[in-house]
């Protein structure tokens, strides 16, 4: 039975996304992982306004040989990017655990979904970034038969989602507090209300969903 892994990185932390996180306003997304060779290459969607500064860091990034736009639709481009054999090393293990790419997301925190053929495969990843020091965060594995439906990420939006993700990272729910709100929202580019908003509707989700889950709780 496959089992599907759901883990978030900070772009820091894996060399993929040291490449991609600049600049912090473009939202980035794995298309597909093409094994050829030695060599995967990832085909990205990047989403924002600043294409060309994307695009000239990209390719003056030395783990980089080639960036190609492919399509373009709206505000968001894809790119076929080469990278040099030190530039992939996540994708790399997940390739060799046998995983399929679901989902990878994120710009300075990513979230990927990955689904395995067994359990004994999603092991074999977990060793993998063990040996390697890849400091994932695991959000939960399930199997292929229980329903995405179920409990899937709270149901939070992509942006409540990054903002309580990055409040987290940065200490923001620590007492005392290590950042404030405003140095959160200058982070993220948006206003110091609707961070707010959306800490606050976050919250909420994650609380009903696991403090009121059931019909005995909501009573």
């Amino acid at each position: 039975m496959s089992v599907i892994l759901e883990f978030s990185i900070a772009a820091s932390d894996f060399e993929l996304g040291q490449v991609l996180m600049r600049p912090p306003g473009m939202h980035l997304e794995i298309e597909r992982v093409v094994p050829t060779g030695n060599m995967v290459l990832p085909f990205v969607w990047a989403t924002g306004d600043d294409h060309d500064e994307f695009t000239e860091n990209v390719r003056a990034n030395p783990a980089v040989r080639g960036v190609t736009v492919l399509d373009s639709v709206e505000d968001s481009q894809l790119y076929r990017i080469e990278w040099n054999e030190d530039a992939t090393r996540l994708i790399d293990i997940i390739v060799a655990s046998d995983a399929t790419v679901l989902e990878a997301r994120g710009n300075r925190d990513w979230l990927f979904r990955l689904r395995f053929p067994n359990q004994d495969t999603l092991s074999a990843f977990h060793a993998y970034v063990m040996e390697h020091d890849i400091p994932i965060t695991v959000e939960r594995t399930f199997t292929s038969t229980k329903s995405r439906e179920h409990g899937y990420r709270f149901g939070l939006t992509d942006e409540q989602r990054e903002a309580l993700v990055l409040a987290l990272r940065r200490g923001y729910f620590e007492t005392p507090s290590k950042v404030s709100l405003d140095e959160l929202a200058d982070e993220l580019e948006i206003t110091r209300q609707a961070l707010s908003n959306r800490i606050r509707l976050g919250n909420e989700k994650v609380l009903y969903g696991t403090l009121l889950s059931s019909s005995t709780d909501t009573e």
